[in-house]
């Protein structure tokens, strides 16, 4: 999507064309009609011709009305480089998120920007827990249903916000790095605290992880392997039962052939 000042320009570029044009036509046609309108007076074709070129001139005048006064308006500010590429930033995420595997893209290229951007801090070994167990969880999402459903909620908020304390636990010991000695120890003592509460809270969510693997187990073992279990030995012993069948009939008629 353009921006103010862009659309503005083109709104201009747009009316002045529009204006040239009628312009164009209301000379072509007033002419026609002074050439071919007869000194004798207007028959009833001259009076068409005559006035096509009213219409024209007029709305020819109106165009140009319209023109001016647009033009008269302030052209909105031009935006800086940073808003620029902002704006061109969230074009490109618009494009991508309209493809068929445009959200899945977006997500895996912010957990690489994530994972690049806490290399080398004490947050990096907790994010890939808490990623590894996320992707684990991504799969699971779709069965957890009934009573289940509500931790979905609980566990994509607590996802977002562990992430989002990742990056502070990064901030903050990036920041240590630059600081006078005498700001130092309070800065650690806010890491210290921060890592602790992340660490607590992968190990939290990694547990609601395996409660979920658990009870998507056992669904899936109620729901789905019993029956799978006895259509499979259903199926079975149709089988047993016609080979028995089959060797029945040939040992009767030696001519006969299954087909």
């Amino acid at each position: 999507m353009a921006d103010e000042r862009t659309r503005y320009f083109r709104r201009l570029a747009r009316r002045r064309r529009s204006a040239r044009r009628w312009s164009v036509i209301a000379g072509g046609l007033g002419a026609a009609a002074a050439v071919l309108t007869p000194y004798a007076g207007l028959g009833l074709p001259d009076a068409a011709w005559a006035a096509g070129a009213g219409g024209a001139i007029v709305l020819a005048a109106w165009r140009w009305a319209d023109l001016r006064a647009l033009a008269a308006q302030p052209a909105p500010p031009a935006l800086s480089p940073d808003e620029a590429a902002a704006q061109s930033r969230a074009r490109l995420v618009a494009a991508v998120q309209r493809l068929p595997a445009g959200s899945g893209m977006l997500a895996e290229a912010r957990r690489v920007r994530s994972r690049v951007a806490l290399r080398g801090t004490g947050a990096a070994e907790p994010w890939g827990r808490l990623d590894r167990a996320g992707s684990t969880f991504a799969g699971l999402r779709g069965r957890l249903t009934g009573l289940a459903a509500p931790a979905v909620a609980e566990a994509t908020a607590a996802d977002h916000s562990l992430r989002d304390l990742a990056l502070r636990v990064a901030e903050v010991e990036r920041a240590i790095r630059f600081a006078p000695p005498d700001t130092r120890p309070s800065l650690e003592q806010a890491r210290t605290a921060l890592a602790d509460q992340l660490r607590n809270g992968v190990e939290a969510y990694e547990r609601l992880v395996a409660a979920a693997a658990g009870y998507v187990a056992e669904n899936v073992r109620s729901d789905v392997q019993e029956p799978a279990v006895a259509r499979l030995t259903e199926a079975t012993d149709l089988l047993h039962g016609t080979a028995s069948a089959l060797a029945e009939l040939r040992a009767t008629d030696p001519t006969f052939r299954a087909s």
